[in-house]
C-alpha cells in the first residue's frame, strides 16, 4: 500500500532521500488527507478514465487516483520527486511516469505528454480523459486553458487545486474584476464550480494565498456550438488586453487594417451593442454572438 502524504511523512521520506522542496517547482503538498481524498472523489473517476496528472509529488494523490481509473498519467518535473514516487507506488501497473514539463512552452503542451495521452486513449474505445491533479500554481493557467484547445483529446473534465484568486476568475459573472477572457474561454464551453476554499495551513510548505479546489465539466454541447476554436479564443483574448477601454474602441483596434469602421458599427448595431458598453459587461451568450459576426464578415471578405 503506498504511503500517505503527511507533513510527518513527508519531511522523514525528504530527509532520507537528501531532497528538500524546491520552490520554483511550485512545490506545495497537500497535507490534509481528507483534501486529497476530496479531489479525487470530486473526479467521479471510473475504470472507463484516463487520468492525467499533472505534479506528482510523492504519489499521495496519485495512488488514489490509480485505484479508481484505467490508466494514470503522471508528469513530474523535479527528477527527485519523480524517482521518489515510482518508489513509493511500485505495487501498481497502471501508472505511467513521466519525468519533464507538462508544458512545451505558454502556449502549447509538451509533444511526449501529448503522445502519451493519444496512445492510452487510442487503447480502448469510449475511454475518457479527465485532469486530477494538485497543480503547480505557476502552470495552471496555461494547462487549464491548452487543455481546451485540443479537438481530439479534450478532456471531459478537470478537477484540480490551484489559487483561489484563478478560481474566481473562472468562475466570474459579467460585470464583476475577475471577469474576463479566461471566464469566457471556459464557460463557453464548461460548466465550472468551486468545490472547496483552501487555508494556506493545509499545505506543506505553506504558500503565501489561499487556494481552492475546483470541478470544471467540459459541456460537449457547448463547445459544439464553437465552430472556431481558436479564432474565438484569439478574439477573447485581444477584447480584454484593454479590459476598460469601450467596446467599440476594442474592436476598431483589434480589426485595423481588416475590417472598416461602418463594418464593425453594423456588427454592433446588429446586436444592440451601442453606447457606452465595455467587453467584461457582456454575458457569455453575447460575446460569443459577437465573435461570430465578427467571424462570418471576415470570412465574407475572403
Amino acid at each position: 500500500m503506498f504511503n500517505r502524504q503527511t507533513t510527518t511523512f513527508l519531511k522523514q521520506r525528504m530527509e532520507e532521500a537528501g531532497i528538500r522542496p524546491v520552490s520554483k517547482f511550485g512545490q506545495n503538498f497537500l497535507i490534509d488527507l481528507n483534501l486529497v481524498n476530496m479531489i479525487a472523489d470530486s473526479a467521479n473517476i471510473t475504470k472507463q478514465d484516463v487520468v492525467v496528472e499533472v505534479g506528482t509529488g510523492t504519489g499521495s494523490l496519485t495512488g488514489l487516483i490509480a485505484q479508481k481509473a484505467r490508466q494514470v498519467i503522471t508528469v513530474e518535473i523535479d527528477q527527485n520527486l519523480w524517482q521518489l514516487a515510482q518508489e513509493e507506488l511500485a505495487s501498481f501497473s497502471n501508472i505511467t511516469f513521466l519525468q519533464q514539463d507538462a508544458l512545451r512552452n505558454k502556449n502549447n503542451l509538451s509533444p511526449v505528454l501529448l503522445d502519451t495521452i493519444r496512445s492510452e486513449m487510442a487503447k480502448t474505445e469510449g475511454t475518457r480523459l479527465k485532469l486530477v491533479a494538485n497543480l503547480p500554481y505557476n502552470i495552471a493557467t496555461p494547462l487549464i486553458t491548452n487543455l481546451l484547445t485540443l479537438d481530439d483529446i479534450t478532456p471531459t473534465s478537470m478537477t484540480v487545486t490551484i489559487q483561489k484568486e484563478l478560481a474566481e476568475r473562472i468562475i466570474a459573472r459579467p460585470g464583476t474584476k475577475e471577469f474576463g477572457a479566461l471566464s469566457l474561454w471556459i464557460q463557453a464551453q464548461c460548466n465550472p464550480e468551486i468545490v472547496r476554499i483552501m487555508s494556506p495551513k493545509v499545505f506543506w510548505p505553506r504558500p503565501k494565498v489561499e487556494s481552492a479546489i475546483i470541478h470544471i465539466e467540459t459541456d460537449f454541447n457547448k463547445r459544439g456550438r464553437i465552430p472556431d476554436l481558436p479564432y474565438y479564443h484569439r478574439f477573447v483574448r485581444n477584447l480584454f488586453i484593454h479590459r476598460r477601454k469601450l467596446l467599440r474602441g476594442v474592436l476598431v483596434s483589434i480589426f485595423k487594417n481588416q475590417l472598416t469602421k461602418q463594418q464593425i458599427d453594423n456588427i454592433l448595431e446588429g446586436i444592440n451593442l451601442t453606447g457606452n458598453v465595455r467587453a467584461e459587461q457582456l454575458a457569455v451568450p453575447v460575446i460569443f454572438e459577437l465573435c461570430e459576426r465578427f467571424r462570418q464578415t471576415q470570412q465574407s471578405e475572403n
